[in-house]
């Protein structure tokens, strides 16, 4: 992949794999391959989670340090 993907195509990627391997209808070679894929879009999803929280809290304490 030459661009990086949005979360919510990562995440729609992610769940078609998945939806693949339930379905057992791949060959060992291509359930390996999808896994893997799986693994790579679980941790960028999971990445883009914990960014966001950190500007979440972030943008969270600045309220709380601008109150009176």
């Amino acid at each position: 992949m030459s661009s990086e993907p949005t979360f919510e195509s990562a995440q729609r990627e992610l769940e078609q794999i998945v939806q693949r391997l339930e379905s057992g209808e791949t060959g060992l070679d291509e359930a390996i391959a999808l896994w893997e894929r799986g693994e790579e879009l679980y941790r960028f999803c999971l990445g883009k989670l914990d960014s966001a929280q950190g500007k979440i809290e972030q943008l969270a304490s600045r309220v709380e340090a601008a109150r009176p």
